[in-house]
């Protein structure tokens, strides 16, 4: 009865340190292998690709030995883009991915000249690139123009959150996100906008680093990871920490099958995902029906 007795007076004494709201200021995230809290992690993830932003594709090609374009030529073949399609690239800065899109649409338009006006074309389809960093969209605004594409209208940059967009219900006819997905506070929220701008029928794509589960190229891989790729940031973009931060917040990320039932979670269906160079990196997809 004692110990009762002193069990039930210590516990009055520690519920008001955990009172609702206690715990509604303490909720906490990973930023890499730190601890944050919620509302600082943006700001740190901001401070990172600020920072990165005038080496950014550099970087990704020297530590994907230029693997990544082929990446994203890889998502962008799933997306099936179409001509006059409304579609938003989120986290897509550098403007790397929505390039792609608009090579592949402008090759097919020359296909279909002889039956569409290609002013009708041009006019209808619509590239929203948006990212939450303004210096990402200045890098890409600026490789826009080094393309020709500068004055381009089918070329829409804003920025703005992947966790509360600005778009309407039912407006989009895909979605893409590529590296950046990772990055964000809440997983939840993004695939949840995602879902909500996308009109039925509407693709959902995710290029995003991932886990590999092959031993030995495992071993490689962490090797890599943690000694090289920090170090590269060092002597090229004069950033250690920030490539620290990235490599950490790969393995912080959800494993494939995880992150596949939560796209399916926030109602996509037809979920799937296929790794490439053995789950270094994997695309995720999924239909909003």
């Amino acid at each position: 009865m004692a110990l009762r007795t002193a069990s039930m007076n210590m516990r009055n004494k520690l519920l008001p340190m955990f009172s609702a709201t206690s715990l509604l200021h303490s909720h906490a995230t990973s930023f890499g292998f730190k601890e944050v809290q919620e509302e600082e992690k943006s700001q740190m993830v901001g401070n990172v690709f600020t920072s990165v932003a005038s080496s950014y594709d550099l970087m990704n090609d020297l530590m994907s030995a230029g693997l990544h374009r082929l990446w994203k030529d890889r998502l962008v073949s799933k997306l099936h883009p179409f001509p006059g399609m409304k579609h938003l690239d989120v986290a897509g800065g550098t403007g790397d991915v929505a390039f792609k899109i608009l090579e592949t649409i402008n090759k097919m338009k020359l296909r279909t000249m002889h039956n569409v006006p290609e002013d009708e074309l041009q006019e209808e389809t619509q590239i929203y690139i948006c990212d939450i960093n303004p210096r990402m969209l200045d890098v890409g605004k600026k490789r826009a123009i080094e393309q020709g594409l500068g004055k381009d209208p089918t070329l829409l940059w804003l920025e703005g959150d992947a966790e509360a967009l600005s778009f309407d219900d039912d407006s989009m006819d895909g979605y893409t996100i590529a590296f950046g997905i990772r990055n964000v506070t809440h997983i939840e929220k993004v695939l949840s906008e995602a879902y909500r701008v996308l009109k039925r029928g509407g693709r959902f794509l995710c290029l995003e680093l991932s886990h590999v589960e092959i031993p030995v190229f495992k071993e490689l891989y962490d090797y890599y990871s943690f000694s090289v790729i920090p170090a590269m940031g060092e002597l090229v973009a004069g950033d250690r920490a920030s490539y620290q931060y990235l490599v950490e917040s790969i393995r912080r990320f959800p494993p494939q099958e995880k992150f596949a039932s939560m796209i399916a979670d926030a109602g996509f269906q037809k979920v799937e995902y296929e790794n490439l160079v053995g789950g270094v990196v994997a695309i995720h997809s999924g239909l909003k029906f």
